[in-house]
């Protein structure tokens, strides 16, 4: 699909506020050091995931990603129906049944990537206060080999803390072109899994030399 034929969505007002505010937050009273964001200002489709410790880490991770809007994927839990469901429909935001395979949402999933979009996935599915992705939901091996875009990593290697310069890093894409020319399996997304896990301990040796 080109980029004339991609359907156009509507930006959410809400979206662009909470950017704008963690934007300010992030270079005053909770300062982010961003290293290697310039990984994540491409134009095309991808998935960017982060390790989850915080309820403010999908505002660390919108906010290097400039003048566009990611996708998040979020449990179904946060929403409980009604005018919050409305809301997180608006910002774009992929509701998915955790442990389950949700193909409602796998589609959604997709189509989000298809149109040329930005994907957001924690893939641990829920925030881990021990341990880096150590711990992940199966579901996203199978939207990444399914959705031949590349998978960027993102760290935020300790809890965020006030008043004091926390550190975010973005590393290279996530090599699966071999697992996707197997196809998909069982053994493709243990084996994606496990470079996920790597990359992430390597991004933590890296962090705690920086």
């Amino acid at each position: 699909m080109s980029e004339a034929q991609k359907p156009q969505r509507k930006k959410s007002w809400l979206y662009a506020f909470l950017r704008g505010l963690g934007d300010v937050a992030f270079h005053s009273v909770l300062p982010v050091k961003y290293h290697g964001a310039e990984r994540i200002q491409g134009d095309g489709a991808f998935i960017v995931i982060g390790n989850h410790q915080c309820w403010i880490d999908p505002v660390v991770m919108a906010v290097p990603i400039k003048k566009r809007q990611i996708s998040l994927l979020a449990k179904k839990e946060l929403s409980a129906g009604g005018k919050l469901n409305q809301i997180m429909k608006n910002m774009h935001v992929v509701l998915v049944s955790r442990h389950n395979t949700d193909m409602e949402a796998m589609r959604a999933c997709m189509k989000v990537v298809r149109e040329g979009h930005v994907l957001g996935i924690f893939p641990e599915g829920t925030r881990h206060h021990k341990g880096v992705m150590e711990e992940l939901e199966t579901g996203v091996a199978m939207i990444a080999l399914r959705a031949g875009v590349p998978m960027i990593p993102m760290l935020i290697p300790q809890k965020m803390k006030f008043f004091r310069t926390n550190h975010c890093y973005v590393g290279e894409p996530i090599p699966m072109d071999d697992l996707r020319e197997k196809g998909i399996s069982k053994d493709t997304c243990a084996e994606l899994l496990q470079r996920i896990t790597a990359t992430y301990a390597e991004l933590l040796k890296n962090a705690e030399n920086h």
